[in-house]
């Protein structure tokens, strides 16, 4: 044994050097969430339409909305191939109040949960929380036109409140009762306020929360790779749902043209 400053060591272990991590080397810009803001930014301006509370109406909104079907209109919605809705969706908004608000979370939010997370994991959820929240405004509204990040969002409260938890940290703690108050509140917002996807809401929520216990699991494995496959599944998961629960919305009663929709903001 070696005598060290920090007791006795085996030979081979006093001559290994600690790694040391500086804090200018860990993630503290929160680059994913700047590019999601500055994407979301763009396709609203490409929607050409900037107002208060009013709501686009010009070919971009129109092709990239979400719908399941209409009826008596056999080419459009995602019951009719076009899947790429699913995405665009959580990307487009109807006018600044609602940009405004879910940009704002997702900034305060990803400027504490990224660093922590790192890019990739935190990228990896909210992609699996905006198809989820697809899959719930699917669900629930298949025949109304549905836009907005804030399935996305939601997906990245759950997964906040899901690393307090692991740390033992209180959710209910902070301004507002913390990120459960957050959620607590916006959900009270989405059931109780008219034209609000609360499919969408509820279905990011679970997604995001998903997503980061399916994280955290990984780690605590070391298998990172296998918790990224595992969210994959989900997000694979969510898809086929989304496709399935447009498919069945061409048979319900109740569809309506395109000029009798409103668009619930997501």
């Amino acid at each position: 044994m070696t005598t060290t400053r920090v007791g006795m060591r085996c030979p081979e272990c006093a001559q290994q050097r600690t790694k040391v991590v500086r804090m200018r080397s860990l993630t503290t810009v929160p680059r994913v969430t700047y590019a999601l803001i500055a994407i979301n930014v763009v396709a609203f301006l490409a929607e050409g339409h900037i107002s208060i509370s009013g709501g686009p109406t010009n070919k971009v909104y129109e092709e990239g909305a979400l719908l399941g079907s209409f009826r008596g209109f056999p080419t459009l919605g995602v019951a009719h191939g076009q899947w790429w809705r699913l995405v665009t969706s959580g990307f487009l908004h109807e006018n600044l109040i609602h940009i405004g608000f879910n940009m704002y979370v997702l900034y305060i939010l990803g400027l504490q949960l990224e660093p922590v997370l790192g890019r990739v994991k935190f990228a990896t959820i909210y992609a699996v929380a905006l198809l989820t929240g697809s899959l719930g405004a699917l669900i629930v509204s298949p025949h109304d036109v549905t836009v907005g990040a804030s399935g996305a969002v939601f997906g990245i409260m759950g997964a906040f409140a899901v690393e307090l938890r692991s740390r033992n940290l209180p959710i209910m703690r902070g301004g507002l009762g913390g990120i459960g108050g957050l959620i607590a509140i916006n959900l009270v917002i989405s059931f109780t306020l008219p034209g609000i996807s609360w499919g969408g809401h509820v279905g990011g929520l679970i997604g995001g929360a998903l997503a980061a216990a399916i994280i955290q699991l990984g780690d605590r494995m070391r298998a990172p790779a296998l918790a990224l496959a595992g969210c994959a599944v989900l997000a694979a998961a969510a898809v086929a749902g989304s496709l399935a629960a447009a498919k069945s919305s061409e048979v319900e009663e109740g569809a309506v043209s395109p000029a009798g929709l409103v668009s619930p903001e997501s």
